[in-house]
């Protein structure tokens, strides 16, 4: 327990270190950006004398280092900034934005997790035989599709053929109306989650494989323990260590995959939050956006490794 607990802490003392280090890495590169942040916020007809003051009034004149301290400041009391004509806040269009992605992300992470493993245990369980094979060409097709290409076929079938899901229109609040959330969010998570499935399958496969091949399986069906038992009761448990840990890094593609399938289906994620940011001359709302986005990926796999940390007995006897 208290190598865990080590373990645990020394991911936690890392995470401000790694914050810091997103945080800075962000407010460089959008330091480079042309945009000037009072030209976008009043308009290019603004005078002089208007301009001058925004800037003045928001520090941009300020040395590089001083915004930066001053963003830290701002952004450990919530505040990102403002964007726009009427100086809408940055943080409030990202709380609204941020659950839509995090819904989209994980639910396409369930339709992965769940075709995966059943598909990877049954392929491992019939190694080699007409059900693994089939598996095989399944799950190499679902690697080598992109989400994007997947999204629009899904559309011209369920939606434009068929009118079985819709493409767009609103997406109705989960308490509220969950079928109608189902259905908003069924076709996007799906296109979402088809590469990272093939992926885990493939995993999930080779270490059944490896984990079935061990000597205390073999001991453990000859003295009669049924095969069902033993595969149920330790080979899945042992097999599923290298798959969580591939899940950390899939979750980030996860991620980054919704951003671009949110604008497809026109979902107010994250994703149309930089769209509008970009299109429209925002780089407080880019950079804002882009900078939780970041950070969530960095809690999250903090949180797979804790988990990892938990389901492995080696790590934990270290």
């Amino acid at each position: 327990m208290n190598n865990l607990l080590r373990l645990i802490g020394r991911r936690l003392i890392a995470l401000p270190i790694m914050v810091l280090g997103v945080t800075f890495l962000v407010f460089f590169l959008m330091s480079f950006s042309k945009i000037d942040p009072a030209y976008s916020a009043l308009g290019e007809g603004a005078s002089q004398e208007a301009l001058a003051s925004y800037r003045d009034t928001h520090g941009l004149n300020d040395p590089w280092l001083v915004r930066y301290g001053s963003f830290l400041g701002n952004m450990c009391q919530g505040n990102l900034g403002t964007y726009g004509a009427n100086e809408s806040s940055v943080a409030d269009k990202v709380a609204g934005a941020f659950p839509i992605t995090m819904q989209l992300t994980f639910m396409g992470l369930l339709i992965a997790v769940v075709f995966a493993f059943v598909l990877g245990t049954l392929a491992a369980l019939y190694r080699d035989r007409w059900p693994d094979q089939i598996i095989r060409v399944v799950s190499i097709a679902c690697i080598a599709t992109p989400s994007f290409w997947l999204a629009v076929l899904l559309i011209l079938l369920l939606s434009s053929t068929l009118h079985l899901l819709p493409a767009s229109g609103a997406l109705p609040d989960f308490a509220a109306d969950p079928g109608g959330w189902f259905r908003r969010m069924l076709m996007p998570a799906f296109a979402l989650g088809v590469p990272v499935a093939g992926q885990l399958t493939r995993v999930i496969r080779t270490s059944m494989v490896e984990e079935l091949d061990k000597d205390y399986v073999r001991t453990a069906i000859g003295a009669g323990v049924p095969k069902g038992v033993v595969v149920s009761r330790n080979v899945l448990r042992n097999a599923l260590i290298t798959p969580i840990t591939v899940l950390g890094l899939r979750i980030g593609y996860l991620m980054g995959g919704a951003v671009v399938i949110e604008v497809i289906f026109n979902l107010p994620g994250m994703g149309m939050a930089i769209l509008q940011g970009v299109q429209e001359n925002y780089p407080t709302l880019v950079q804002g956006v882009t900078l939780v986005v970041a950070l969530a990926f960095i809690v999250i796999n903090i949180v797979v490794d804790m988990l990892y940390i938990l389901v492995n007995p080696r790590i934990r006897s270290v």
